[in-house]
């Protein structure tokens, strides 16, 4: 038998959980990773039966069943929150949780990247930065040397951190917005697009504004 297919008989399947926005682009990396011997989507929407050429094979609720055919499954959700309790359920039922990361990423070999994080084209993460589990790291953003990142936080698209950052569990940086060298943005917290932090945020806040302010309170 060739190498190449052997090769290609050994690799590992793909469940994807969620085949929105944040599923396609998780199937896309996935895809171009070039380790996965197929891909397939669950999904509540019922009449989705293909999501760029890869089958949807049922209801977000039918992963259990499929632990005998896919070892690694992966949640494509852009909610903190759900995603966090997705990535929970899927180790429980003994998948392996794989971080996806984009060829055309720039990540340190010295930074430690957790398990259901999303890494997309054009991120930057310099060494020493340390990624929590479940996070997403969008477009074109970058996290400098020694950040370190809580479960389930979005750096979104265009937005920035300089180094020595520390971002609590759940906090949303939103796009466009930058955080000054070695401060503290809390859990629960919301960044709001374009501001600029200069100043520590505590947990669940919404913060916006240059320089960026506390607005309201989230919880």
């Amino acid at each position: 038998m060739p190498e190449l297919l052997m090769r290609k008989l050994l690799m590992p399947k793909l469940l994807i959980l969620g085949a929105g926005g944040q599923g396609r682009v998780a199937g896309e990396i996935a895809e171009l990773m070039g380790c996965w011997k197929d891909i397939a989507y669950l999904d509540d929407n019922a009449g989705l039966t293909s999501v760029d050429g890869f089958p949807v094979i049922g209801r977000l609720s039918d992963y259990q069943g499929l632990k005998h055919q896919f070892s690694h499954a992966f949640a494509a959700f852009g909610h903190n929150q759900l995603r966090m309790e997705w990535i929970a359920a899927l180790t429980a039922a003994g998948f392996e949780i794989p971080a996806l990361i984009h060829p055309q990423s720039v990540v340190s070999r010295r930074t430690a990247v957790g398990a259901g994080t999303l890494v997309m084209a054009g991120a930057v993460v310099n060494p020493n930065a340390r990624i929590g589990a479940g996070g997403i790291l969008n477009t074109q953003c970058s996290v400098d040397h020694d950040c370190l990142l809580e479960d389930g936080v979005h750096i979104s698209p265009g937005a920035h951190l300089g180094g020595g950052v520390q971002v609590g569990r759940l906090t949303w940086i939103c796009i466009g917005a930058s955080v000054s060298n070695h401060l503290i943005i809390g859990a629960g917290s919301i960044i709001a697009a374009g501001a600029a932090v200069v100043q520590d945020i505590p947990d669940c806040v919404l913060a916006a504004g240059v320089p960026a302010q506390i607005k309201k309170k989230l919880i």
